[in-house]
C-alpha cells in the first residue's frame, strides 16, 4: 500500500514537472507566438531598452536591475497585471541568458507554465533586421513603489 502511494506521488510529481517547461524559440518563433497574441516581456534594463530600442507591443519590466539584484516578488506582480497566471509568455533579453533563469523562475515556481525564452535575445531580433521601436519614457518607467 506505501509503495502504490509513493508510486502515485512520483508520478503525479513527474507530470507537473513535465507540464512546466521552458520552450527557446529562435525569432522566427517570436514572430509567430507575438502575432498569435502571446505577451512579449522584455526583461532588460531601462538603458538597455533605451540604447536598442524593444520589439513593438512587448512589455518592458527589468527582471535583473543594473546590479544584478532581483526583487522577484515584485517583479510576479508586475507581470500579474498583463498576463494571468497560467497563461504563456515570451521573455527577452539581450542575448537570452537572463530571459532563461527568469524563465525558469517562472516555470518553476510560479503557476506560469509555458514560458517562451528567446535564445538570441534583442540582440539576435536586430542582427537579423529585424524592426525595434525607441522606448517611450512612461514604458520605461516603474510604476511608484515597485522596484524594477
Amino acid at each position: 500500500m506505501i509503495k502504490q502511494a509513493f508510486v502515485a506521488v512520483f508520478l503525479s510529481l513527474c507530470a507537473w514537472v513535465a507540464y512546466a517547461e521552458v520552450i527557446n524559440v529562435d525569432n522566427a518563433e517570436l514572430a509567430r507566438l507575438a502575432a498569435s497574441g502571446v505577451a512579449v516581456i522584455d526583461i532588460r534594463t531601462a538603458p538597455e531598452w533605451k540604447d536598442t530600442g524593444v520589439i513593438a507591443g512587448s512589455k518592458q519590466m527589468t527582471f535583473f536591475d543594473e546590479k544584478g539584484q532581483v526583487d522577484a516578488s515584485a517583479w510576479l506582480e508586475q507581470l500579474k497585471t498583463v498576463v494571468k497566471p497560467g497563461q504563456p509568455v515570451i521573455l527577452i533579453c539581450r542575448s537570452g541568458n537572463r530571459s532563461r533563469v527568469a524563465a525558469q523562475f517562472l516555470t518553476q515556481q510560479t503557476p506560469y507554465k509555458t514560458v517562451y525564452n528567446v535564445t538570441a535575445g534583442i540582440n539576435g531580433w536586430a542582427k537579423e533586421g529585424r524592426a525595434v521601436v525607441a522606448v517611450k519614457p512612461v514604458m520605461a518607467a516603474c510604476a511608484t513603489g515597485v522596484k524594477c
